[in-house]
């Protein structure tokens, strides 16, 4: 016993040494690696959701416990804004084709309309207990809104900003997004261990699909040209994939505790998975399967997005040396 104990600290050792490589030639080193730590404004309290902009860089960012809105510009890696008026910022979406960042201040239970070229307030909608993630299906130029607690999706028309429709799920509603093979809003009702589908047109539930082996699923991401959408667990600690095609579950797997957010770079078809115990665990796609890479730690990171043109992933902390920080990685490979 003694013996085997002074293998497994040597072993723990030598992995911190710079020769680690050579020593151990086949030895995964880790799926990412730090860049850098920017300072963020405000205090040092819990940031929820992001949003990426791809053609200006914009990286939006919801300041839970602030209320503010954060507005990062990651080709210069600086602050752009922090917006106040966001109560208890959860969802935040920026939707290209209107130029338009949408967040759900659940604080005040209204979704926040802003301008992203002047980053002016549009206009505030109500109509949501506790408003969450967003969608947003362009064919029809609407908005769908989580209301976690009110057990609903909100419907907004985008280009007047009014409320359209509340459509019931039946159950407490977890992330919502856009499938644009499909043409569907899919949204997890995690009370049901459910994925429930949306008729954009219609505002109506037309399928919904049981999640074996889930327990509270919350978050989600689609990869839509593959087929496959991935689906964290916050009850049981799982990650899901599903396969569309049938909606069936194919693999199950271990990730962090209480699981929140997901991202996926398409064109390194990398899929991150951030957890309020600060675990990250990273997966790759290959074909219809998923392989695990390995995971980091990050203190609460339970919020994660990805620049998909740099690969560059980043991971707003609330208290690092007691100071709010967006730490920027990149795959290490």
């Amino acid at each position: 016993m003694h013996n085997l104990f002074l293998l497994h600290l040597t072993t723990l050792l030598l992995t911190l040494l710079p020769g680690y490589s050579s020593v151990f030639p086949h030895a995964r080193p880790p799926a990412l690696r730090k860049v850098a730590d920017v300072s963020l404004p405000g205090g040092t309290t819990r940031f929820d959701y992001q949003s990426f902009d791809p053609q200006t860089g914009r990286l939006y960012l919801s300041h839970m416990g602030d209320g503010h809105l954060v507005v990062f510009d990651t080709k210069t890696n600086r602050v752009v804004a922090n917006l106040p008026g966001f109560p208890s910022v959860t969802g935040v979406l920026f939707v290209p084709e209107l130029k338009r960042v949408y967040a759900s201040a659940a604080g005040s239970h209204e979704v926040v309309a802003v301008d992203a070229g002047s980053l002016k307030i549009l206009a505030r909608i109500s109509g949501a207990q506790f408003p969450d993630g967003l969608a947003y299906a362009p064919d029809e130029g609407k908005v769908f809104v989580s209301d976690e607690s009110g057990g609903a999706d909100l419907v907004i028309d985008a280009y007047t900003n009014k409320r359209l429709a509340r459509i019931p799920l039946g159950g407490e509603a977890g992330n919502t997004h856009y499938d644009p093979m499909s043409h569907r809003i899919f949204v997890a009702v995690q009370t049901r261990n459910e994925m429930a589908a949306i008729d954009p047109k219609t505002d109506r539930i037309v399928a919904r699909y049981a999640l074996p082996g889930s327990d509270f699923p919350h978050g989600f991401t689609i990869d839509s040209p593959h087929r496959l959408m991935f689906v964290s667990c916050e009850g049981n600690a799982k990650l899901l994939v599903v396969d569309m095609r049938s909606m069936k579950v194919t693999a199950t797997f271990s990730v962090g505790k209480d699981p929140d957010v997901l991202a996926f770079d398409p064109s390194l078809k990398r899929l991150y998975v951030s957890s309020e115990s600060g675990t990250v665990s990273v997966f790759e796609e290959k074909g219809a399967a998923l392989v695990p890479l390995g995971n980091i730690f990050a203190p609460n990171a339970h919020t994660v997005s990805v620049d998909s043109r740099t690969h560059r992933v980043y991971l707003p902390l609330k208290n690092v040396g007691g100071r709010p920080v967006l730490r920027i990685l990149e795959p290490s490979q």
